[in-house]
C-alpha cells in the first residue's frame, strides 16, 4: 500500500518573487481586497485577516519566463458562491483584466493574472455530497461557466465590497512539472498525496483527506521543460501544512527514507520536487 499523508494536510503560503512591489500590492489589495499582514523592505504578506495566503518579495528587473516549470496557478477559495459573485462583481467594477472563467463540476472558478503574469484562480466549492465519482477518481471537467447564475446570487444584495471575507484559505497550488510520472511518484509514493484524477495524459491531481485537488501537476509547459532561471518572477516555494508535529514527522521520514535533499527552515523543511518547485513542509501553529 502506498503511503498516505495526514488528511488534515492543506496547502499554506504562496511564496512568490515580483518584480514591483508597491505595484503588486496595489492589484492584490485593490483588485482582489487582500489585506497587507505585514511589509518590510521589498517584502510583504497578505491574506484575508487570518492566515498568510501569499508573500511577495520584490526582486526589481525580474521577468516572466515561458516554458519553464513552476508556478501554473495559485488557487483561493472562497466560502460560498455568494462570496465568490461579490467578487466578480469587485472585479468588474474595478476593471480588472481576466483570463476565463469554468465549471469544473466540483467547483465554479474565475482566471486572471497579476501584474507579473502569475496565474491566479478565484473559486467556490461545490458541497462535497454534489461530487461525483467513478470508483477512486472524482469527475472533474472545463466547462463553461453559468456567470449569469453566479451574478444572480446578487440579488438584492448592494453592501459595498470590503475585501476578501474571513474563511477564505489557499485552496490549491498547480504547478508545471517536466515530467508526470515522475512527479506523480514524488507527490504520491514519498509526501503520500493521493491520486484523485487525471485530465488526460499530460496532468493529475492529488490531494489529501479525498478533496478534488490540493496540488495540480501538468506538462503544459512541455515534457522536459527546464526550471526557471534565478531572475524569474514566480513560484519561489509553496508551504504544505500537516496538522501537527507526527504526522510532519512521518512525511520526513520519507524523505529521507527516499534520499532526497532537504535543509532546515525557521519555519519547517524546505525541499524541492523532482522539477525543482519549492516546497516548505511545516507544521501548522
Amino acid at each position: 500500500m502506498p503511503p498516505s499523508i495526514h488528511p488534515g494536510t492543506h496547502p499554506g503560503t504562496v511564496h512568490l518573487t515580483v518584480s514591483d512591489l508597491a505595484r503588486s500590492l496595489d492589484f492584490y489589495r485593490r483588485a482582489l481586497g487582500l489585506r497587507v499582514h505585514h511589509q518590510d523592505a521589498g517584502t510583504a504578506t497578505l491574506g484575508a485577516g487570518a492566515n498568510d495566503l501569499l508573500a511577495l518579495v520584490e526582486q526589481p528587473g525580474a521577468q516572466a519566463v515561458h516554458g519553464v516549470t513552476g508556478l501554473y496557478h495559485f488557487a483561493i477559495l472562497l466560502p460560498s458562491r455568494l462570496d465568490l459573485a461579490r467578487t466578480l462583481r469587485h472585479l468588474a467594477e474595478t476593471r480588472t483584466p481576466l483570463q476565463g472563467f469554468a465549471d469544473h463540476l466540483v467547483s465554479e472558478a474565475i482566471y486572471l493574472p497579476d501584474p507579473d503574469g502569475n496565474g491566479i484562480e478565484l473559486y467556490r466549492d461545490r458541497p462535497r455530497d454534489e461530487w461525483n465519482w467513478d470508483g477512486t477518481a472524482v469527475r472533474m471537467a472545463t466547462d463553461p461557466l453559468d456567470v449569469d447564475g453566479l451574478l444572480a446570487e446578487l440579488q438584492g444584495d448592494d453592501a459595498p465590497y470590503e475585501g476578501m471575507p474571513p474563511g477564505t484559505v489557499m485552496g490549491h497550488v498547480h504547478l508545471h512539472v517536466s515530467d508526470l510520472a515522475v512527479a506523480q511518484a514524488f507527490y504520491c509514493d514519498v509526501l503520500g498525496f493521493d491520486l484523485i484524477t487525471r485530465y488526460g495524459d499530460a496532468a493529475l491531481f492529488v490531494s489529501a483527506g479525498g478533496y478534488h485537488h490540493h496540488i495540480g501537476l501538468n506538462t503544459w509547459a512541455g515534457v522536459g521543460a527546464p526550471p526557471p532561471p534565478p531572475d524569474a518572477v514566480g513560484l519561489r516555494y509553496f508551504e504544505i501544512v500537516l496538522p501537527d508535529a507526527p504526522a510532519l514527522a512521518e512525511v520526513l521520514a520519507r524523505v529521507e527514507a527516499a534520499r532526497l535533499p532537504s535543509a532546515p527552515h525557521a519555519d519547517g523543511v524546505l525541499l524541492h520536487d523532482p522539477s525543482r518547485n519549492g516546497i516548505l513542509l511545516r507544521a501548522a501553529t
